[in-house]
């Protein structure tokens, strides 16, 4: 049995729950799935050591049900619980309340869930900690005379983003004065009803720019370190689709230098487990956007090009263990990209969830597909689209895109749709093998696609 945990419950489902399940398995750790009346038969139920069901299909009344997971804690005698990424990750309340009743929460601190989870306070600690920002209001807008004064300061046009947003979530985009008050009414409301909090600011709107993020991982003894960078700017709807590692635009001494400013700020901070810290990128400057305090979707691109596995040393430094890594020792080698995997209509990118009637998911030489798939699944259609993750790994940028296409080209998922097919035909294009693209290429993309 490991000495670092007996068991950890997994507070999360899908790809991301069989993620951290395998990593405990491997430090020797019990594990405890919970699951919703819909995921009965998820892979990741089938596999852990123990299952607990904790309420129907709508995710307010399971995977988003705090009370119901820590009884499965209890009764399971649980030490720890992983949150995976979504659902309860960025929860403070909740991590309080893991901590409270005497379980570890492998996260970061509530205070800094807190911190980073007002994005008007993040940005606000980012400035203070030495990070660039896009320029924008430091407070929350209150009344449409002062969303115009600061307009008129920041020009047009210009963002208008949910205090407590995230994710590419909450963000309107507005041209000029004569749509700023409508835009406000409608932003307020969208965050009322997204995220319960209708505090809204404003930020300079950047008209093609790449999104970089860095990922970071820290101790509770004070020793952090980053990982280098990761390039998610093929995104639709500021939902990213296409993730890659090392980025195609920055040169090394740019990596070098934020990488090196990132683990400075956060190392002021305190910060300890796993985290990234997002920005965009134009014209050879960064501008800090937000920081995600969880495990990433795209986690697996930073893992193959530094030989890290990045759940494995969350659980470690939850444990109270130091970090195991020396930043002068961390090497970026050769390329990686992901795909998002989703179960969608490829031509209306619609939800199109069903029975995967026959599963195949390609293998050989530096291919990993992180998936909870299996034929004869039946994917639900209450939770995202997400169903597995493709990324691949070879010795440079042009080598990584050839043998992702060889991957695509293997993948079968029969019996339902995905949008494999646009995944294919985003890697045809010249801009994407080129590397010159910006944040709303895709969507500009995907006007003139017909699938």
């Amino acid at each position: 049995m490991s000495a670092l945990f007996r068991k950890v419950l997994i507070a999360n489902r899908g790809e991301i729950a069989l993620r951290i399940l395998r990593a405990c398995r491997e430090l020797g750790i019990a594990t405890v799935a919970v699951h919703s009346t819909a995921d009965a038969t998820a892979m990741h139920v089938r596999l852990a050591d123990e299952s607990v069901c904790i309420g129907p299909p709508p995710a307010s009344e399971s995977y988003l049900n705090a009370l119901s997971i820590l009884a499965a804690a209890e009764i399971t005698g649980a030490d720890a619980i992983h949150p995976g990424y979504g659902f309860l990750a960025e929860n403070a309340d909740f991590a309080q309340m893991v901590i409270e009743h005497g379980f570890t929460f492998i996260g970061p601190s509530p205070e800094h869930l807190r911190i980073m989870g007002d994005k008007i306070l993040a940005k606000k600690t980012a400035a203070e900690l030495g990070l660039p920002v896009v320029p924008g209001t430091e407070e929350a807008i209150g009344s449409d005379v002062e969303a115009l004064a600061a307009a008129e300061r920041i020009g047009f046009p210009l963002l208008i983003k949910a205090a407590a947003g995230g994710g590419g979530r909450g963000m309107t985009v507005v041209q000029n004065r004569s749509q700023l008050e409508e835009a406000l009414r409608l932003a307020r409301r969208e965050a009322k009803l997204g995220f319960g909090d209708d505090r809204v600011y404003l930020e300079r709107y950047l008209d093609r720019p790449r999104h970089i993020e860095i990922q970071v991982l820290g101790d509770l003894h004070g020793n952090l370190v980053h990982l280098g960078e990761r390039d998610c700017t093929l995104q639709r709807r500021h939902q990213k689709v296409v993730e890659e590692a090392p980025s195609p635009v920055l040169s090394a001494q740019e990596r070098a230098e934020i990488g090196e400013r990132v683990a400075e700020a956060l190392g002021k901070l305190g910060y300890a487990n796993a985290g990234t810290v997002e920005f965009l990128w134009q014209d050879g400057a960064f501008y800090f956007i937000e920081m995600n305090t969880r495990l990433q979707v795209e986690h697996p691109v930073t893992e193959l090009v530094t030989g890290v596995d990045i759940v494995r040393e969350q659980i470690r430094v939850a444990a109270g263990e130091r970090l195991r890594l020396r930043q002068d020792r961390i090497r970026i080698q050769g390329h990686a990209i992901e795909v998002r995997v989703t179960a969608e209509d490829p031509r209306t990118l619609t939800p199109a969830p069903g029975r995967v009637s026959a599963y195949h998911p390609p293998g050989g030489p530096g291919v990993r597909v992180d998936s909870a798939l299996y034929a004869g699944y039946t994917v639900p259609p209450h939770y995202d689209s997400l169903i597995a993750k493709l990324i691949v790994h070879d010795s440079d940028r042009a080598q990584a895109i050839r043998r992702l296409e060889r991957a695509m080209a293997e993948y079968v998922i029969d019996g339902m749709a995905t949008n494999l097919p646009l995944l294919r035909a985003i890697f045809a294009t010249e801009e994407v093998r080129s590397g010159r693209y910006d944040t709303r290429w895709l969507g500009q993309f995907l006007q003139g696609w017909r699938g």
